[in-house]
């Protein structure tokens, strides 16, 4: 819609985009207040709600069976709140953009396609499906850095088109490797005609077909391979001596398959966590990108690719999970470290901001490593809790650009002075992402190094040195924060700046911030808000992935 306005109505795409973005904000309530948080550990269609299938693709190959495709949607404790912040997200990040004046149309135009991909991203339960939303999210993030970024703008979209298509090649080649192994045991007893559509099919029909498949007494044409993920987290689905069959090991470059399966795709996605070295993209393309940009960056892009790591890799491959647990929980560590010590030598503040959600993401893959309840707990708490705070640390960062066209923190000192309501802002977000009691931020921390120091009495994943060496990550976030306030923001006003007239927060940016600085600290002081939401997903991911 937003595309088709004709140019002399440019400026009414942002009202389309505002309310499109409200209405989806109200419809995500109204998910959250009817979802059912469950405790159970099966990893099925029952144990998913909002559920949404169609029949997409379904094509005959000849001899080597069928290809079958579904548009498969449905939520549970692992996406449903990530959906709820993207929703929140969105509306804030149209606010924020409520003051652009060139190409309007186009820059809705591409966020409301950017927003339709990472919803569906979440949501999708079919990995050919999913990809395709995770590839739509590339052309709108490059142009929308590209054409309304800083004086970098083309070497920083290049650079993040680059990264990202890199990732996504790695991950398509497990996705036609778990193709190739895996059947839809529903699919294929319509096939072998024990029941005339798939509706029909009952669960003693699918536990048939999977017994004639461990014997290898299903014929290779009534074979229908899936890219259903449900499908391909079920031992039973494998065929017999495929690529990635469970039960025979099948070397690739002198490798397990299925463990060098997971390698490949932990690289595809921790490109877009960012894991450290794989990160070098991210500080660019945030400095250069447009405030509300780098908002759904840091709150929602970077969280896409932490849930698809934990949906693709740990609960499709829990095997090639657990045989890189050491490594995971390494380059989290160091994450956490590397990224506070370029945050605490950066002069830019988004530079900095951004080198801290390099520094705070090392927590999400640290939780994963434990394979500990309070681990997965904490790193999926961290995503939604991250999301939150980085929002509000590069609104913040916009908020002054907007007024001086200057983010070098040695530039301004005693703001203070001149923009209290702002001061108070940056100090509750600052003390938010440093992991303060009462905010989200700690619960998610906490949980965390209670796995990681656990997991080796509890499983032998990762050794306890780990958790020892990521607090120090968080004294050195507390060391860039503070510095931060005490250069910034006291003493003596001055401003080393052409503009100087600096005007305090007006009723759009309050509007702004006031949601996120209630969500931190609602999630900080009612954790059970989200972890009793999340249990039951933790659980499965636990029973699929612990070693017994």
């Amino acid at each position: 819609l937003v595309a088709l306005l004709p140019k002399s109505k440019e400026l009414l795409s942002k009202y389309v985009a505002l309310v499109v973005s409200v209405f989806q904000l109200f419809l995500g309530v109204i998910l959250y207040l009817g979802f059912t948080a469950t405790s159970t550990t099966k990893y099925d269609l029952s144990s998913f709600q909002y559920t949404e299938f169609a029949s997409w693709i379904n094509l005959s190959l000849g001899s080597i069976g069928k290809l079958s495709a579904s548009y498969l949607l449905g939520v549970d404790g692992l996406n449903i709140a990530l959906v709820l912040l993207t929703v929140v997200v969105t509306v804030i990040a149209v606010i924020s953009s409520w003051n652009l004046k060139t190409k309007v149309r186009g820059y809705f135009s591409l966020f409301l396609l950017l927003n339709a991909a990472i919803i569906g991203c979440f949501v999708s339960l079919d990995l050919l499906l999913f990809y395709l939303f995770f590839e739509f999210m590339l052309l709108p993030m490059y142009f929308l850095i590209g054409l309304w970024g800083g004086p970098r703008r083309e070497y920083a979209s290049i650079k993040f088109f680059l990264y990202t298509l890199l990732g996504s090649i790695l991950i398509l080649i497990v996705m036609v490797g778990l193709y190739m192994s895996v059947i839809d045991p529903q699919a294929t007893a319509v096939e072998l005609k024990m029941a005339a559509n798939v509706e029909q099919v009952t669960e003693e029909m699918t536990a048939d077909v999977q017994r004639l498949l461990a014997a290898d007494q299903i014929p290779e044409n009534a074979q229908v391979h899936t890219f259903n993920m449900l499908h391909m987290g079920n031992q039973a689905n494998y065929i017999p001596g495929s690529l990635l069959d469970y039960k025979i090991t099948r070397e690739l470059f002198g490798h397990n398959a299925r463990t060098l399966a997971f390698l490949i795709i932990f690289i595809g996605f921790a490109i877009k966590i960012p894991v450290v070295p794989l990160h070098t993209w991210l500080p660019d393309a945030h400095v250069e990108a447009p405030t509300s940009i780098s908002v759904i960056l840091a709150a929602l892009l970077l969280k896409v690719g932490g849930y698809a790591l934990i949906r693709t890799g740990y609960l499709i491959l829990p095997d090639g999970a657990v045989h890189y647990s050491w490594l995971v929980g390494f380059l989290g560590v160091l994450s956490i470290i590397y990224g506070a010590l370029n945050a605490l030598a950066s002069k830019d503040l988004k530079r900095l901001i951004a080198y801290s959600s390099v520094s705070h993401m090392g927590f999400v893959l640290l939780g994963l490593a434990s394979m500990t309840s309070e681990g997965v707990s904490g790193a999926i708490y961290q995503m939604v809790s991250h999301g939150i705070i980085s929002a509000g640390l590069f609104l913040i960062a916009g908020v002054i650009y907007d007024r001086t066209n200057d983010r070098i923190i040695h530039n301004y000192s005693g703001l203070a002075t001149m923009m209290p309501k702002y001061t108070v802002i940056t100090v509750v977000f600052f003390f938010a992402s440093l992991g303060l009691p009462g905010f989200s931020g700690f619960i998610a921390e906490i949980f965390v190094l209670l796995g990681a120091f656990s997991s080796s009495v509890v499983n032998g994943l990762i050794p306890r040195w780990m958790m020892i060496v990521a607090l120090i990550g968080l004294i050195l976030s507390a060391a860039y924060y503070l510095w931060t306030i005490q250069r910034m923001f006291l003493g003596k006003l001055h401003l080393k700046t052409e503009k100087k007239e600096l005007t305090d927060l007006n009723a759009r940016e309050i509007l702004m911030f006031l949601p996120l600085v209630l969500g931190a600290l609602a999630l900080g002081i009612f954790p059970d808000l989200l972890l009793e939401m999340i249990n039951g997903s933790v659980n499965t991911i636990i029973e699929f992935v612990a070693p017994k």
